[in-house]
């Protein structure tokens, strides 16, 4: 008899979320990106800003088919879990800093892993230039060259989000 030790299947969805960012974070994050991504129905829609099909809350790689309401929240916090794994590498001085990893999940969710990692909002926060990093979010307004007022909406609540409860030691 062999007993084959089977391998633990990785939480999804807000457990997986709140296993990366803390639980606390989970429905602050969940709140602002569902806000800001929009969620046209339960059907794939095209997005015409971004010029790809997505489902749900902004998902680009999901299956395009109809979701129910449950598994779209389930597949973004699936996703935002996703994201946030990146921006803790790169930033691991926000971990347990709420605010700032919402606003700083939320911009990667929409600009992408890769832009984050080299953006300034990042830069600012590994050394310490707290304030600096959260008014760096105004400097993604921009799509195809143009700047798009959403983006700005978006980009000033996410500042206001990542400005509050700064530790006095970053409040540079």
């Amino acid at each position: 008899m062999t007993n084959k030790i089977q391998p633990m299947e990785q939480p999804k969805g807000k457990k997986r979320l709140a296993a990366v960012i803390g639980a606390g974070a989970v429905a602050g994050l969940l709140a602002v990106v569902a806000q800001w991504e929009g969620k046209p129905g339960l059907e794939p829609h095209w997005d015409r800003i971004g010029k790809v099909w997505d489902v749900c809350y902004g998902d680009t790689i999901a299956e395009k088919r109809s979701y129910t309401e449950e598994e779209c929240r389930e597949m973004l916090a699936t996703r935002l879990a996703e994201f946030s794994e990146p921006v803790l590498d790169r930033n691991p001085e926000l971990k347990g800093r709420d605010p700032q990893i919402i606003a700083a999940v939320s911009l990667t969710y929409n600009v992408g892993v890769a832009a984050y990692r080299r953006s300034t909002v990042a830069k600012h926060f590994s050394e310490g230039r707290w304030i600096s990093a959260c008014n760096a979010f105004r400097s993604w307004v921009y799509s195809g060259g143009r700047r798009i007022q959403g983006l700005a909406n978006r980009r000033e609540a996410e500042r206001k989000i990542c400005l509050r409860n700064i530790p006095a030691k970053f409040a540079k």
